[in-house]
């Protein structure tokens, strides 16, 4: 299994970027996908979580409604278009897959990060 974050760099506040998840090696389809970032010197948290078929998203708090996490079984790649960005939003964001439920169960495979950087 492999999955590979892309769409990373340095905006301006209010700013978008459109992150990506490309997967390989397993049937992408079959499974719940997340969303983590972890900031300079804090702990990795959730961001946004989408469940296998599409029809399920979840989010923090922090990023609802500027964010939206989706994703595209028939290429094997998750998105989470990420709006109006905050400096606090700066973080390396991670891709993961879940061996369950979103909201109860671990993840099993992780992503490489994708650096995003948010200028005030």
């Amino acid at each position: 299994v492999q999955l590979q974050a892309s769409g990373g760099g340095l905006v301006q506040t209010g700013g978008s970027l459109r992150l990506s998840c490309a997967a390989s090696g397993h049937t992408f389809s079959s499974y719940n996908m997340v969303w983590f970032r972890q900031a300079p010197a804090k702990e990795r948290e959730f961001v946004a979580g989408i469940s296998w078929g599409g029809g399920g998203t979840y989010y923090a708090n922090s990023v609802k409604g500027r964010f939206t996490i989706s994703r595209d079984n028939a290429e094997n790649t998750m998105y989470l278009q990420m709006n109006s960005l905050k400096p606090e939003d700066t973080a390396t964001y991670y891709c993961a897959r879940a061996w369950g439920t979103i909201a109860n169960s671990g993840m099993d495979y992780w992503g490489n990060g994708t650096l995003v950087t948010v200028s005030s």
